[in-house]
């Protein structure tokens, strides 16, 4: 990288760095309301979404316009080079089946939450917005309601993907594995009859009934631990980003600008691992029942 490039980058960090996010308002863990459509609200987490959606559509139809080329072109090698890379990684917990018919989601869900974290790093996202006060008098109290909120500092629009997420395990589950499966993989014995006495055997379908029933418990968790942990996140980044630029208030700007910058840097890592991880254990929760059929080909081979 050139010098005239980092200083085209510094200079454009130190020209922004107003607009930067310095006002965390994902204390408020839902969106709020901007205006409504025929009676139907919308937040600004909601608008953020619609916008930033919209723009990795044309994003994605931009890098591949022509369709697919024997010689990739740049765009299509960017593309080909985020499927291949997810494709090795996730296929062989999913089995080939499987993966091919959940993969068009698990890219949607990765490119969806990496550019929904990395959007509350972009200038005038969640800093722009107007000042409203509720009550009168010595009692009035001032909040500040930003135009553009980052989507995953609401919880309810990572609530939402868990949804997606949940929906997807139980439809791919079922097609690819089967009811039959999961019942047996839940709830059945999986002592072996013949090197078990009779007694033990038939008193172990007690136990692992059991276990199913708390299985079960811990797959209905799986709401909560998905949507919690992208959302504390997401929300821990924008607090600290904000205390970030709270210390640097005061200071020159020339040097303001560095004290937060090593963080943004740190979210743009943390927006990738996030996005990943979720990605990773939604094909992991599928590929536990949908996956055995890829073990016994490489118990085989």
């Amino acid at each position: 990288m050139g010098i005239g490039k980092i200083q085209r980058i510094l200079g454009w960090l130190l020209f922004f760095q107003p607009l930067m996010p310095v006002s965390a308002e994902a204390a408020e863990i839902k969106g709020e309301q901007l205006f409504d459509i025929a009676g139907f609200p919308v937040t600004n987490s909601m608008l953020t979404t619609w916008i930033f959606a919209a723009i990795i559509i044309l994003a994605f139809r931009f890098l591949i316009r022509g369709g697919a080329k024997l010689v990739p072109t740049k765009g299509q090698l960017v593309i080909e080079s985020i499927v291949e890379s997810l494709r090795s990684v996730l296929e062989p917990l999913m089995g080939k089946a499987a993966f091919k018919g959940a993969f068009p989601l698990l890219l949607g869900f990765f490119t969806y939450i990496l550019i929904m974290n990395w959007s509350g790093l972009l200038p005038g996202v969640g800093s722009i917005g107007e000042e409203i006060v509720s009550g009168s008098g010595e009692g009035a109290k001032s909040h500040f309601v930003p135009f553009l909120r980052p989507a995953n500092t609401d919880l309810n629009s990572t609530l939402s993907l868990a949804i997606i997420s949940f929906c997807a395990w139980i439809f791919f589950v079922w097609k690819y594995a089967g009811p039959k499966e999961f019942l047996k993989d839940t709830f059945g014995n999986k002592a072996d009859r013949n090197e078990v006495a009779l007694p033990i055997y038939l008193s172990l379908f007690l136990v692992f009934f059991a276990v199913g029933c708390i299985d079960v418990i811990s797959i209905i968790m799986r709401l909560l631990s998905l949507s919690f942990r992208l959302y504390g996140n997401t929300f821990g980044g924008e607090v600290l980003l904000e205390n970030m630029h709270q210390m640097a208030l005061g200071l020159p700007r020339i040097v303001s600008w560095l004290i937060p910058l090593p963080f943004y840097l740190l979210e743009l890592l943390i927006g990738l691992i996030q996005a990943f991880l979720f990605t990773l254990l939604t094909a992991v929760y599928i590929g536990l029942l949908t996956g055995k059929e890829s073990e016994e080909n490489a118990k085989t081979h």
